[in-house]
C-alpha cells in the first residue's frame, strides 16, 4: 500500500511541475520572449495546453468571472498541495 501511495505522490509532482511549466510559458509568450511561429514551442505549447486544459475547465466552472485574470494554475496548484498534504499526513492509516 506504500507504494501505491509513493506512486501518488509521484504523479502529483509530475503534474505540479507541469503546471508550473506552463505558467512559466505563458508568460514567455505573453511578454514575447518566446514566438509561438517557433515549431519546437508551438509544440510544447500545444502538448501542455492538452494536457492542463482538461483540469483548469474544470476548475473555471467553479471560479467567477475575473476578467484577464485566470486563477485555475493557483487552484489547481493548491490543491495538489493540499492532496499531498493530506496523503503524507495520513499515510500510517495505510500502512
Amino acid at each position: 500500500m506504500l507504494s501505491l501511495i509513493q506512486i501518488i505522490l509521484l504523479v502529483l509532482s509530475i503534474a505540479q511541475w507541469i503546471i508550473i511549466i506552463h505558467i512559466i510559458m505563458s508568460w514567455l509568450i505573453n511578454f514575447q520572449v518566446i514566438s509561438l511561429s517557433n515549431q519546437l514551442v508551438a509544440s510544447i505549447w500545444d502538448g501542455l495546453n492538452r494536457l492542463v486544459e482538461p483540469v483548469y475547465r474544470r476548475i473555471r466552472q467553479f471560479l467567477p468571472d475575473l476578467g484577464g485574470i485566470d486563477l485555475a494554475p493557483l487552484v489547481a496548484l493548491v490543491a495538489i498541495y493540499a492532496i499531498r498534504i493530506i496523503l503524507i499526513n495520513n499515510v500510517s492509516m495505510f500502512i
